[in-house]
C-alpha cells in the first residue's frame, strides 16, 4: 500500500513532516511504491501507542475501589480488587477485558503490557480475549506471597510454586510481580534465576505505605532489594522512591502511572529526577477499575502538572514515552515509523 500525501511524525525523533508519502510492505513501513495508493490529504500520521502497564483484569470492578485506601483497594493479598477476581465468573472478566481493549484501540492504543494475575489461565484468558489482533505484552505471576515473618528469614518458596513460576515464565513475556514487599531474597533471586530472555517487571515504591514498610521490617527500601536480588528490566511506579534510589536505578526502563498513582492518592512521580538520572520512561494506565485506559489524557495530565511543579516537560518528550521509549522498553520494532519498522501506525 502506497500511502500519499500524509503529514506524519517521522522517526525516533518524532520529527513532523507535511505531505509525505510512505509505503507498506510486508506489514513494514518502507519508502518504495506499490501498485495500491491511498490518498491521506488532511490527516496526521502517528505511531501507534503503546500502554506501558495495565491491569485490564480488574475491569470488572471498575469504580468499586474510589472510596477506599491504596491496600484496600490494590493490595495484591486482601485488597477487594483480590476478591473481584476470585469471584467472578471466567467469561465475565474475559467479556470485560475485551471491553478494555477495545477502549484503547479507540484512544489510538495498539500495543499494551498488561500484569496478568491467575497464573497460566490468567496468560490464556488474557490472550483470549484478544479477537482485535492488538499486541499484547503478557507479564503473568504466581499465585504466591510470602508474609513478612517468612520475608524476614528469607524463607525460600516451595518446589512445586518454583514449577509454577517456570512454566508462567516460560508461557508468557515474562513476569509481572506485585512488589518486593510480598517476597523474600532467595525469591527475588529466584524470579532473577529463570528469567532466560524474558521481561521481568515489577511495582516499586508506589506507595509511601508499602516503601516504609520495606524499611521498618528489612532495614532496606524495596528498590535496594529489587536492584540486589531480582535485577529487573523494568520499575514500575517509583512514585515514593528516594533521591538515593533514583540514583541507584539510573540508566534503567521506569513506567510511570500518573493519573493511577493520584486516583489513589499516593503522589506524583518525580519525573525530572528520573529524567535527570537517564532513566528511559514510559506510560502506562494501571488498573482499570481505578483509571480509564486513555494515554492521550495520561499524556495531557503529565504536560499540565510538570508545569505546575516548575519542571515543564515538552509535549514531543511525554509523545515519545507512549511510543520510542516504550518500544525500546519491551523490545519491540514497532514504536516509530521509519523504512522496516513495524507498520503500527493511528491515523488523525
Amino acid at each position: 500500500m502506497f500511502i500519499k500525501n500524509i503529514s506524519m511524525l517521522y522517526g525516533e525523533d518524532l520529527e513532523y513532516i507535511e505531505n509525505a508519502n510512505i509505503s507498506i510492505k510486508h506489514n513494514r513501513f518502507s519508502s518504495d511504491p506499490t501498485n495500491e495508493e491511498i490518498d491521506c490529504e488532511g490527516l496526521l500520521m502517528i505511531p501507534g501507542l503503546i500502554n506501558a502497564h495495565t491491569h485490564i483484569g480488574d475491569s470488572i470492578g471498575k469504580d468499586l475501589s474510589l472510596d477506599l485506601s491504596f491496600d484496600q483497594s490494590i493490595n495484591p493479598i486482601f485488597g477487594i480488587k483480590k476478591k473481584i477476581l476470585e469471584n467472578s465468573d471466567k467469561e465475565h472478566l474475559i467479556a470485560f477485558m475485551r471491553n478494555a481493549m477495545l477502549s484503547m484501540l479507540r484512544r489510538g492504543i495498539t500495543t499494551f503490557a498488561d500484569f496478568r494475575e491467575g497464573g497460566l489461565e490468567g496468560i490464556e484468558m488474557l490472550r483470549g480475549a484478544n479477537i482485535f489482533n492488538m499486541h499484547i505484552i503478557a507479564l503473568g505471576r504466581i499465585n504466591y506471597y510470602f508474609d513478612m515473618d517468612q520475608i524476614k528469614n528469607d524463607q525460600d518458596l516451595p518446589e512445586d510454586v518454583k514449577e509454577d513460576a517456570k512454566k508462567i515464565i516460560e508461557y508468557a513475556d515474562g513476569l509481572g510481580i506485585s512488589g518486593a514487599n510480598e517476597y523474600s531474597n532467595k525469591a527475588l533471586a529466584f524470579f532473577n534465576s529463570i528469567r532466560d530472555d524474558k521481561i521481568i517487571a515489577i511495582h516499586a515504591a508506589e506507595s509511601r505505605e508499602s516503601y516504609q514498610r520495606s524499611i521498618d521490617n528489612l532495614g532496606i527500601s524495596d528498590v535496594k532489594r529489587m536492584i540486589e536480588y531480582l535485577k529487573p528490566d523494568i520499575l514500575v511506579h517509583m512514585t515514593n522512591a528516594s533521591k538515593e534510589d533514583l540514583k541507584l536505578v539510573s540508566n534503567s526502563n521506569i513506567v510511570i502511572c500518573p493519573r493511577a498513582n493520584a486516583v489513589l492518592g499516593v503522589g506524583i512521580p518525580d519525573v525530572k529526577s528520573m529524567l535527570d538520572n537517564n532513566c528511559n520512561i514510559a506510560i502506562g494506565t494501571d488498573n482499570v477499575m481505578l483509571n480509564s485506559p486513555d494515554l492521550f489524557r495520561e499524556m495531557d495530565y503529565l504536560f499540565k502538572i510538570s508545569r505546575a511543579l516548575g519542571y515543564p516537560i515538552s509535549a514531543k518528550e511525554i509523545l515519545k514515552m507512549v511510543t520510542v521509549n516504550a518500544a525500546k522498553m519491551f523490545r519491540l520494532e514497532s514504536g516509530y515509523i521509519a523504512d522496516n519498522r513495524i507498520a503500527d501506525a493511528v491515523f488523525i
